[in-house]
C-alpha cells in the first residue's frame, strides 16, 4: 500500500449519486478516483472533492469499453495500492416495450450496467483482497447501484430491470465466493432518485416526491462502517406511499 488513508474507487461521480457518495467518502478521509465519460463536469466533481480534504484522481473512462475499464483499475491502483471501498455508480438506461426497444440498447445497458462492474471487479480483486487481509476487523467493500425494477418489475424496463437483476446476483455470488475473505457487496436498489437520469418521469412523478441522493449516500456510507462479520447482500428503498413495490 502507497497510503495509510483510506482509498475509493467511484464510477459514475461526476453528478447524481455517484457525486453524493464520492463527496460523504471525501468527508470521511477517504482518498478518490472517480470516473466518468469525462467533460467538465469530472473536473469540476475533481476540484469539488479536492475541497473537502481528499486526493483526487480523476479518470475519464467510457465504461462499455473495456480496455477503459481496465485501464481505470490500473490507475487506481498505480495511484493509493489499495482499495476499500469500490462503489459502482456508471449505469446507463432506455425505455421500451419488449415488442418494440432495439437490441442494440439492450446490449448497450448490459455492457454498462452489467459486464463492466464484473470486469472492474475481475480487474481489482488483487487489491481488494490485499486491502481486506490488511485489515481483517473490516474488511473492504463494494457497493453497487443497483435498482429497485432489478427487485420488482416495472412495465417498461424490462432490459434496464434485468440488468439490475443481474447486479443483484453478481453482488450475492462475490459474497458467496468472497466474504470469507474479508470482501463484501451490496447492491443498493432504490426507486425513483431525483437525480438527472429520473428525468423522464417528471410528467407523472413529482421530483420532490423521489428518494434524495442524500439518502442513498447515507445508505452507502452505512455499509463502510460495518465490520466484516456482517454481509448485506441487497438493500431495497422504495418511495412512501402505496406503490412500494413501483419504481
Amino acid at each position: 500500500m502507497t497510503t495509510t488513508r483510506p482509498a475509493a474507487l467511484v464510477t459514475g461521480a461526476s453528478r447524481g449519486i455517484g457525486l453524493a457518495i464520492a463527496e460523504r467518502l471525501a468527508a470521511a478521509g477517504h482518498d478518490l478516483t472517480i470516473c466518468a465519460r469525462g467533460g467538465d463536469a469530472l473536473a469540476a466533481a475533481g476540484v469539488r472533492l479536492a475541497a473537502l480534504g481528499a486526493a483526487v484522481r480523476a479518470e475519464s473512462a467510457d465504461m462499455a469499453a473495456e480496455d477503459d475499464v481496465r485501464g481505470l483499475a490500473r490507475a487506481h491502483e498505480d495511484a493509493y495500492g489499495r482499495l476499500d471501498v469500490l462503489v459502482v455508480a456508471a449505469g446507463v438506461g432506455t425505455a421500451g416495450p419488449v415488442d418494440t426497444a432495439p437490441l442494440h440498447r439492450f446490449d448497450k445497458q448490459f455492457a454498462v450496467n452489467v459486464r463492466a462492474p464484473y470486469t472492474l471487479v475481475q480487474a481489482l480483486l488483487p487489491t481488494l483482497r490485499a486491502t481486506a487481509a490488511a485489515r481483517p476487523d473490516h474488511g473492504v467493500k463494494i457497493i453497487m447501484l443497483s435498482s429497485l425494477t432489478g427487485a420488482f418489475p416495472e412495465p417498461g424496463l424490462a432490459a434496464y430491470g434485468a440488468s439490475k437483476a443481474a447486479l443483484i446476483s453478481l453482488c450475492r455470488s462475490l459474497n458467496a465466493e468472497l466474504s470469507a475473505d474479508g470482501v463484501t457487496a451490496t447492491a443498493i436498489c432504490p426507486g425513483y432518485v431525483d437525480t438527472d437520469m429520473s428525468a423522464w418521469v417528471h410528467d407523472r412523478i413529482d421530483p420532490a416526491d423521489m428518494i434524495r441522493t442524500a439518502d442513498v449516500a447515507e445508505l452507502a456510507m452505512s455499509l463502510t462502517r460495518l465490520s466484516s462479520r456482517a454481509v448485506v447482500s441487497e438493500l431495497v428503498v422504495t418511495r412512501p406511499g402505496g406503490q412500494l413495490h413501483r419504481a
